[in-house]
């Protein structure tokens, strides 16, 4: 254990069955997130569809905490299957559910406070994306769910991230506004392109000033995680299937480099975003960090070739305005020398089977990549306890 606490800007739960529909408006509940036993198993319906973001959305029974790490690491020298990495389910523990059972495990496991992120919800935004109404009246739902469950700062160590969809602007502000009203210091969304009934856009657009604006003015740190988003396309566009359920295994899925964080930061840097809200925060959450080399390089070449179209390097205005929480197995070294060791932040993916089985191990591949002790303690417990405490 370290020598100092610990903050988990990855930390999951496993939502409620009734997550989206406890608080669902009764003229929605049919064309939101509706349950069914089909063929003897429960199905999880979104839209009137079976959805299959998660193979088992009852995450009853669930894989054990880190049972893919050697995975993610890039070893799997039995060649098994991603059912076989999964080992033998177990039934869901308490603290996956109840907030006060987890502040248990958070003692034992040395963590002062963590950020609590959607398992099942990072996945639904585009299963409604067609049906707007219902889509936003399923997050609002699911919003109040996850304050009445987790809360967005219980006891100042639980710090649960409600989701915003930026689909209906107006809808986006009213939700950060009641967020606000209830002390919460994250807001989480997925990457990509906004998907808005008159098209396309990027979440730079000035459409969505209003929603920037307010969060600007907050102090609020605004989380993108990763999650279901329209860059699935570009998959079946190359022959994959259609098929979009997490943890779908093939050797072009592992190959592939279109990445909907490094294009969203991209737009974000070249609609000027940070420039019309200068003290934005911007968490990229469970993204890992390849990205950031490649957006790197892209960026020093753009700003040489073009510079009258940035008020300033741009890599400069990342370093200032985004946080990143790259992957235990990422390049830490370069990234440190990158970005600064003040722009990153652990996080262990708790309880998640590619994550952590214990957070605190997060410091050995620090130490093996040559932090120092103050920039494992910057990493592992400052940089991600300052987000949590809005700007004033």
């Amino acid at each position: 254990m370290p020598p100092f606490p610990l903050f988990d800007c990855d930390n999951h739960y496993y939502e409620a069955l009734d997550a989206f529909s406890r608080h669902i408006e009764p003229e929605y509940r049919k064309r939101a997130m509706q349950w069914a036993q089909i063929d003897g198993r429960t199905r999880l319906l979104v839209g009137g569809k079976i959805n299959r973001f998660i193979p088992n959305p009852t995450f009853d029974p669930v894989a054990k905490p880190g049972a893919m790490d050697e995975y993610f690491r890039g070893r799997n020298p039995k060649k098994a299957s991603a059912r076989e990495l999964f080992g033998e389910l177990e039934p869901i523990r308490a603290e996956y559910r109840d907030r006060d059972a987890r502040l248990a495990t958070m003692d034992r496991q040395g963590l002062r406070g963590a950020i609590f992120l959607p398992t099942l919800g990072v996945g639904m935004e585009q299963a409604l994306i067609d049906d707007v109404p219902a889509l936003t009246a399923a997050f609002r739902a699911f919003n109040r769910w996850l304050d009445e469950d987790w809360g967005f700062a219980y006891r100042e160590r639980i710090f649960a991230a409600p989701y915003i969809t930026l689909v209906d602007v107006e809808n986006a502000v009213g939700e950060l506004e009641w967020a606000l009203s209830r002390d919460a210091r994250f807001v989480v969304m997925v990457p990509g392109p906004v998907m808005t009934p008159i098209g396309g856009r990027s979440p730079a657009d000035p459409m969505f000033d209003p929603f920037w604006a307010r969060a600007n003015e907050s102090g609020i740190t605004v989380l993108y995680h990763g999650g279901e988003t329209r860059y699935t396309q570009y998959l079946t566009d190359w022959g994959e299937s259609g098929n979009t359920e997490s943890f779908r295994i093939t050797s072009f899925r592992s190959l592939s480099s279109a990445n909907p964080l490094q294009d969203t930061m991209a737009s974000m840097l070249a609609l000027g975003l940070f420039a019309r809200f200068g003290r934005l925060r911007i968490g990229s959450i469970e993204n890992g960090s390849d990205w950031v080399f490649h957006l790197f390089e892209k960026l020093a070449k753009a700003f040489g070739q073009m510079p009258f179209l940035f008020p300033e390097d741009p890599r400069e205005t990342f370093r200032r305005h985004i946080w990143v929480s790259p992957f235990y197995e990422d390049q830490l070294a370069s990234l440190r020398d990158l970005i600064g060791v003040d722009r990153i932040v652990m996080g262990s993916d708790y309880p998640h089977v590619e994550g952590l089985a214990e957070p605190a191990s997060y410091i050995k591949d620090l130490e093996n990549f040559g932090y120092t002790p103050a920039q494992c303690e910057k990493v592992m417990f400052a940089n991600g306890a300052g987000l949590s405490r809005r700007l004033s």
